[in-house]
C-alpha cells in the first residue's frame, strides 16, 4: 500500500514539473528529473528529449536548464533537429540561450541543411531569429554540387543560401569523383543558390593536366573577382601555366581585367602585358581566346612575322571561323613588303562517316628569276578526303583521295615557311601526288585499288608526270595451312604511263609456300620456301618490256639452314650462327642491270632480296653467312656483333642489278659491324667489299658518342665501283649545358662535288612551360629561285599560349 502511494506521488510531481516547464516553451521527456535551487535549476543525467515546438526537438545524454537565465545546456551526443527548416546540428555540447534565440555548440560540430549542405566545424552559433550559422573556427563545407569549402571562419544565411567567409579554399568536384581545381579567396561572399560570388585577393590553381601537360601548374592570381551568372570578372589578374617554384615563372600574362564568359566560352583580356621572367616584352590592348574547355572557336590566331632573302619581310594574321558544328574555315592573308601578297584559305568539314579538308591560296606580284613569262600570279590547291563506307563483312572499308597542285616549281621551297597550320601540305617539295584509293580489309583478305598521278617538279613539262590508273592489290594470308607450313596468295596489277609516251600494263599473281622451322638433333634449324609467280606484261616504248603481250610463269625454291652456337661464361654470352641458303630458279629475268638496288646483310637471306615485284632472281645460288655476337651478361646495351655474307653462283647473271654485286659468280663480301658500349659509344658500319679485297664499294658508317652532357654523331656514306658515286659526310655535335639549355651544331659536306651543303647551329632553352630557340642556317646551293643564303630564326613557345617565330635571311 505504501509503495503504491509513493508511485502515485512521483507521477503527480513529474506531471507538475512538465506543466511548469511547458509555459517556458520546453517539454522534457526523460526518465528522471532533478530540481534544485528553489526550482530554478532543472536537470537530468539520463538520455532526454526536449521539445521546443512541434518542429524543433533536441536530444542529449544529459541536460541542465537555468530558469532564471533561460539557458539550456546539453551534453553528450547532442542532436538539434529543426524539422521545418530541415536543419540538424550534431555536437557533444550545446548551449541554448532562449532569450536571444541562440544555439551555441562547443567543440566539434556537424550540421546538415536540407541534406544538400554539410558543415564540419567547431563552436558554431545558430541564431534562430536571423536564421544564420556562424563560426570563427576552421570549418569544412560540402555544397549540393559536392564542392568542398575549407574556411578559417564563416557566417551562413540559411534563408538565402549566402555564405560569407575568410581564407577559403574551394575544391571543385569532378565527375570522376576526384577534386580537380582549387580556388583560394581571402575574403569572399558566396550566393550558393545561384553559384555567384564576390571575392578579394584570390588564387586559382587548376588541375595539372588541364593542358595535357602533367608537369605544369596553371594558375591565376587576382586582386578581386566577381561571378555573376555566366560572367566571371577578374581585376588586376596574373596568369601562368609554369611549374611552381621559388623563382619567378618563365612567363605570365598580367592583365588589368580578365573576363571569362562561360556561355560564349571565351577569355577576354584588357590591357595585358606579356612578361618573360618578369620582364615586360609585349603589350596587348585587348584580345581574347577560347577557354580551356573549348576545342574550336572563331577568332584571330597568333600573328607571324617572317623575313626572307628572296621574298623580303612578310606579316600574317590568321583568322579562324567556326561555320557550324562540323565545319570551319581559316583565312590566312600574308602581306609582303615587296608589293605582293598571298591569301591562304583552309576549309574543313567532318561528318559522321567522312572528313574533307582543302587548302588553297592565290597571290600576286611574284617574280621568278628563271621563268620567261609575265604572269606574276601564284597559287596552290591541296585537298584530301576520307569516307568510311561501313560495308558489311569488312573491318575497314574506306574511300580516300588527295589533290596537290602548285603554279610554280619552286613554290613549296619558297613559300613553305609561310604556309603553316595545314595538314595537307605536301611532304616532298619536289614531288606532288594526286590519288583516289579504295581500301577493303577483313579477316581473310585485303584489297586496295585506285588511281595515282605523280608530278616531279624537277623534270621538264613533258616528262614530269606519271599516271597509274587503275591499279589494284589483293592479299590473302593463310590460304591453306598444313602441319608443315602454309600458303599465301597475292595479286596486283596496274597501267603505268610515264615520260609522256612510256606505257606499261601488268598483272602479277603470286602463290607462296612457307614451311615451319624444323629442328634436327644436330641443332640445325631448317626451313624451305617455294614461290610461284605469273606475270603478264604489255609495254610501249618501255626499255624492259616489249609491245607484244608477254606471259611468264616463274618459280623459285629456297632451302635455309642455320646452326646457332652459344657459349656462356661468367661475364659474357657468345653466339655464333653460320647460315646457308640454297635457291634455284630455272627461268630468266628481264634486263634490270642498270636498276639501283642495294643488298645488305639485313635482306641478303630474304627470298626477294632484289625487291622486284615483277620477277624472281634467276639461276642457282648459294648464300653463306656468319653472325657473331658477344654480349655482356644481363646488359643488353653492351655488345659487339660482326656479320658477313656472300653469294656464290654457277655462272654470272648479267640481268641482275649490278649495284647489288650478286650478279657475279662470287659476290662482294657484304656485312656489318655493330658495337655498343653502355650507350656511351655506338658504332654501326655496313660494308660491301669486292671479293678480292681490292675495293670497298659501299661504306655506311654511323658513330655516336655520349658522355654526360656532351654528344656527337657522325654519318658517312661512300659508294664506289658498280654500286654508285655518292659520297657525303654529316656531323652533329651537341652539348646540354644544363637541364634547360642545349646547343647543337650540324653540317653536311658533299665530297662528290667538294662542297658544304649547309651549316646549322641551334641554341635552345626549354623548361616545363617555355621553349626558346635561336637557329642559324647557311645553305650553299642553287635551285631555280632558291639562292644560297643565311637564315637566322628565333622561336618562342609559351605553353600552352602560343608559338612565335621570327626569321631573317640575307
Amino acid at each position: 500500500m505504501n509503495k503504491t502511494i509513493i508511485l502515485i506521488l512521483v507521477i503527480a510531481l513529474n506531471l507538475f514539473f512538465f506543466n511548469a516547464f511547458a509555459k517556458d516553451d520546453f517539454i522534457f521527456e526523460t526518465s528522471e528529473i532533478l530540481v534544485t535551487e528553489n526550482n530554478n535549476i532543472i536537470k537530468s543525467n539520463n538520455r532526454s528529449k526536449i521539445s521546443l515546438s512541434d518542429n524543433i526537438i533536441i536530444s542529449a545524454d544529459t541536460f541542465k536548464f537555468n530558469k532564471s537565465l533561460n539557458i539550456l545546456n546539453l551534453n553528450g551526443n547532442v542532436i538539434f533537429n529543426d524539422k521545418k527548416k530541415n536543419l540538424k546540428i550534431n555536437s557533444q555540447n550545446i548551449e541554448y540561450k532562449k532569450n536571444i534565440e541562440e544555439i551555441i555548440s562547443n567543440g566539434e560540430t556537424e550540421i546538415s541543411i536540407d541534406s544538400v549542405y554539410e558543415f564540419q566545424s567547431k563552436d558554431v552559433v545558430f541564431n534562430k531569429n536571423k536564421n544564420t550559422l556562424n563560426s570563427s573556427k576552421k570549418s569544412t563545407i560540402l555544397d549540393k554540387y559536392s564542392n568542398k569549402y575549407t574556411t578559417d571562419n564563416f557566417i551562413y544565411f540559411i534563408d538565402n543560401e549566402f555564405l560569407k567567409a575568410s581564407n577559403v579554399n574551394l575544391e571543385l568536384f569532378a565527375e570522376t569523383g576526384e577534386f580537380k581545381d582549387n580556388y583560394y579567396f581571402e575574403n569572399v561572399f558566396f550566393d550558393l543558390k545561384n553559384q555567384n560570388f564576390k571575392a578579394k585577393n584570390s588564387k586559382f590553381s587548376f588541375r595539372k593536366n588541364l593542358f595535357n601537360r602533367i608537369e605544369n601548374d596553371p594558375r591565376i592570381y587576382a586582386k578581386s573577382i566577381t561571378k555573376k551568372d555566366d560572367i566571371i570578372t577578374l581585376d588586376k589578374a596574373v596568369f601562368t601555366s609554369c611549374k611552381k617554384s621559388e623563382k619567378c615563372p618563365s612567363w605570365n600574362l598580367k592583365a588589368k581585367k580578365i573576363i571569362h564568359d562561360k556561355k560564349k566560352k571565351q577569355l577576354i583580356y584588357d590591357s595585358t602585358i606579356l612578361q618573360i621572367y618578369d620582364v615586360p616584352v609585349f603589350y596587348f590592348p585587348k584580345f581574347y581566346h577560347p577557354d580551356p574547355t573549348v576545342e574550336r572557336q572563331s577568332g584571330f590566331l597568333i600573328p607571324k612575322l617572317n623575313q626572307s632573302k628572296s621574298q623580303g619581310s612578310s606579316f600574317q594574321l590568321p583568322y579562324f571561323g567556326v561555320i557550324s558544328e562540323n565545319k570551319d574555315y581559316t583565312f590566312k592573308p600574308i602581306i609582303f613588303n615587296q608589293k605582293k601578297f598571298l591569301i591562304q584559305n583552309e576549309y574543313r568539314q567532318k561528318n559522321k562517316n567522312s572528313f574533307f579538308i582543302t587548302d588553297f591560296a592565290y597571290g600576286k606580284g611574284y617574280e621568278s628569276s628563271y621563268l620567261n613569262n609575265n604572269n606574276k600570279n601564284i597559287n596552290h590547291l591541296f585537298a584530301k578526303f576520307d569516307y568510311n563506307l561501313n560495308l558489311p563483312n569488312f573491318m575497314e572499308s574506306k574511300l580516300s583521295g588527295k589533290l596537290e597542285r602548285v603554279s610554280n616549281d619552286s613554290y613549296l621551297k619558297i613559300f613553305k615557311s609561310n604556309l603553316t597550320g595545314t595538314e595537307v601540305l605536301p611532304v616532298d617539295d619536289n614531288n606532288l601526288k594526286n590519288e583516289l584509293k579504295l581500301e577493303l580489309n577483313n579477316l581473310d583478305y585485303n584489297f586496295n585499288s585506285g588511281i595515282n598521278i605523280f608530278e616531279n617538279l624537277q623534270q621538264t613539262n613533258n616528262d614530269r608526270y606519271q599516271y597509274i590508273f587503275p591499279y589494284y592489290e589483293f592479299n590473302k594470308l593463310n590460304v591453306k595451312e598444313y602441319n608443315f607450313g602454309n600458303f599465301d596468295f597475292s595479286s596486283s596489277g596496274s597501267n603505268n604511263l610515264s615520260e609522256t609516251n612510256k606505257l606499261l600494263s601488268k598483272v602479277i599473281n603470286d602463290l607462296n609456300f612457307k614451311s615451319f622451322d624444323y629442328f634436327l638433333n644436330n641443332g640445325t634449324i631448317n626451313n624451305f620456301n617455294i614461290s610461284l609467280k605469273n606475270s603478264n606484261f604489255v609495254g610501249k616504248n618501255d626499255s624492259i618490256y616489249q609491245s607484244n603481250p608477254r606471259v611468264k610463269v616463274m618459280s623459285i625454291i629456297e632451302a635455309n639452314t642455320s646452326l646457332p652456337l652459344i657459349k656462356k661464361t661468367e661475364n659474357y654470352e657468345n653466339s655464333l650462327t653460320p647460315k646457308i641458303s640454297l635457291r634455284f630458279n630455272p627461268g630468266k629475268i628481264s634486263n634490270f642491270s642498270e636498276e639501283k638496288k642495294l643488298v645488305n646483310f639485313d635482306n641478303i637471306f630474304e627470298i626477294n632480296r632484289l625487291g622486284l615485284s615483277d620477277e624472281f632472281e634467276p639461276g642457282k645460288s648459294l648464300t653463306v653467312g656468319l653472325d657473331f655476337k658477344k654480349q655482356k651478361v644481363n646488359e643488353i646495351n653492351n655488345y659487339f656483333e660482326f656479320k658477313i655474307a656472300s653469294v656464290l653462283r654457277d655462272k654470272n647473271q648479267i640481268n641482275i642489278p649490278k649495284s647489288t654485286s650478286i650478279n657475279n659468280k662470287t659476290s662482294n663480301l657484304i656485312g656489318s659491324i655493330n658495337f655498343n658500349k653502355d650507350e656511351l659509344f655506338k658504332v654501326n658500319y655496313d660494308y660491301s667489299i669486292k671479293n678480292d679485297f681490292s675495293l670497298i664499294e659501299y661504306s655506311s658508317l654511323n658513330l655516336k658518342f655520349t658522355k654526360d652532357s656532351f654528344y656527337t654523331e657522325m654519318n658517312m656514306l661512300q659508294e664506289k665501283g658498280s654500286i654508285g658515286t655518292e659520297n657525303t659526310l654529316e656531323n652533329i655535335v651537341g652539348y646540354n649545358i644544363d637541364e634547360n639549355n642545349l646547343v647543337k651544331f650540324k653540317t653536311r659536306r658533299n665530297r662528290k662535288f667538294n662542297l658544304t651543303e649547309f651549316y646549322d647551329l641551334i641554341y635552345q632553352f626549354k623548361n616545363d612551360c617555355l621553349t626558346a630557340g635561336i637557329q642559324y642556317k647557311k645553305t650553299f646551293y642553287n635551285d631555280k629561285d632558291i639562292k644560297p643564303n643565311e637564315d637566322l630564326m628565333f622561336t618562342l613557345t609559351l605553353f600552352p599560349l602560343a608559338t612565335i617565330q621570327q626569321s631573317s635571311s640575307k
